[in-house]
Formats: structure tokens, sequence, C-alpha cells
């Protein structure tokens, strides 16, 4: 009998983390989203344990849209496995349950890091720079980030309030092969700020130093005039701590 392997949601983990809201309040801000938007769910502590461990890999829709409300981000891009159907609004008298974890998309080979080795997750301050054309200027771009790691994968969020530029989360999806750390960056501008709200993603590959608290590298993306520009990009780790009040320390600009 083959037995598949559960997959955690460390997206979902750390955005949750992000947020400052342990399991328990996260599930309470569920529940008042869906009071909010008209749709009562019975979101509880242990749904979010089942979502994050991979248990459960496809929310409902009455709990997809609770949750885009509580993170202000896209269903799909919190680390579900599967397309979740948003538009269908399932009746069923109680508010719904969590569907059944799926079957398929057992964890794949990790090279370079060993089982349960999770020398990456802390709290980092990520730095880089960029050339505006438009102000014909160099300007850099710093927040604080969670990094989250499970096995060879390293899933990044910065905390609410944490950048040098107001309003402008930061998401990274990366994987680390020995001291090769490779993946891609998305981050978000202020709406009312210089860019107007648009929404930048590329890749980025760093080198990790021998001491394991510094990745360096290059970053790629588009610019304002779709252009592809590229610049050095670094993570320097800062608290190793993942504790709300560690977390709550550093929800806020860096220097």
């Amino acid at each position: 009998m083959t037995t598949t392997a559960l997959v955690p949601n460390d997206v979902l983990r750390a955005v949750r983390m992000g947020l400052r809201l342990s399991q328990d309040d996260f599930a309470k801000a569920l529940r008042r989203a869906g009071v909010e938007l008209g749709e009562p769910n019975e979101a509880s502590k242990r749904l979010v344990q089942r979502w994050e461990s991979g248990t459960s890999r496809t929310p409902r829709g009455v709990y997809a849209r609770a949750l885009e409300r509580v993170t202000g981000r896209p269903v799909e891009v919190l680390g579900f496995a599967l397309p979740v159907p948003v538009a269908r609004v399932h009746v069923d008298g109680k508010g719904g349950h969590d569907m059944e974890a799926d079957a398929t998309g057992a964890a794949g080979a990790e090279p370079g890091v060993q089982a349960g080795e999770e020398m990456f997750s802390a709290v980092w301050l990520s730095r880089y720079e960029f050339f505006s054309s438009s102000r014909g200027d160099s300007y850099e771009g710093k927040h604080y980030v969670v990094i989250v790691q499970h096995g060879n994968r390293l899933t990044v969020q910065s905390l609410p309030g944490a950048s040098s530029n107001p309003d402008s989360p930061l998401t990274l999806d990366l994987t680390v092969d020995r001291n090769v750390v490779t993946g891609t960056w998305v981050e978000q501008t202020a709406a009312d700020g210089y860019y107007n709200g648009a929404r930048y993603h590329g890749a980025v590959q760093l080198l990790v130093e021998p001491t394991g608290r510094r990745m360096a590298g290059k970053w790629v993306g588009f610019g304002k005039d779709f252009d592809v520009n590229t610049g050095p990009w670094e993570l320097r780790l800062v608290d190793r701590s993942l504790s709300r009040a560690t977390l709550e320390r550093y929800s806020r600009p860096p220097e």
C-alpha cells in the first residue's frame, strides 16, 4: 500500500505569521470575516492546523472568500495545492465543512537539505536595489521578512508595516539546493505611491554564505516601461526567533 506524504502549506503559515496571528486568532478573524461577508463559517484552530499541515488542501468557497478578506490576497496565491472554486456557493445549512485531503501531490526529493532541517526559518532583512529610468536614479527597497522552511522550500513573507516603502508587501517562493537559492518574487506597490499600485514580479537567485547568515545575488524583472531590469538583492539574518513578540518587534520600517 502506498502512503501519500503530506505537503505542508508553508505559504499560508507564513502569511498568518506575517499578520502576527496565532492559529486560534486566525480562525477567529475568519469567522468575523464570514459574518461581514454575510456568509457565516465555522473556522476553528483545528481547521487552520489542517490547512497548514497539508491534511486539508482545498478550502470551500465560504472559507476561500473569508481567507481573501483576512489576508488581503487572492486565495490562489495562499499555497493551496489545487484551484479553489471561489465562485461556487455551497449550501449545506452549516456554513460548510472543509473538504477532505486530496490524495495527490506526494513530496519530491529535496537535494541539499537534510530532512527536518530548518536552518533558514527566522526573521531576515531583505534589501534590493533598482534603477528607475523615469526618475533617472537608483533606489532600494527594504523589508523585514519571515522565512518559513520546509525541506528545500523557503516561503518568504514581509511583515505588516515592515517596508521602507509604505504598503508594499513582498513575497518570495524559493528553493534551496546546497548553497544556491533560486525562485520568484512578487511585490505589490502602494495604490497611492509612485507606481500607482502596480504589481511587479520576477526571478531571483542567491548564494548562501558559509555562515548561513546572509544570502546575496541578483533579481530580474520587468520595469514600469516594460523593459527587463536586474539588480542586487540580499537577505541578512536578523533574529532566529519566530515568537509573536519578535514578529511584533520587527513589524516596522527598517532603519
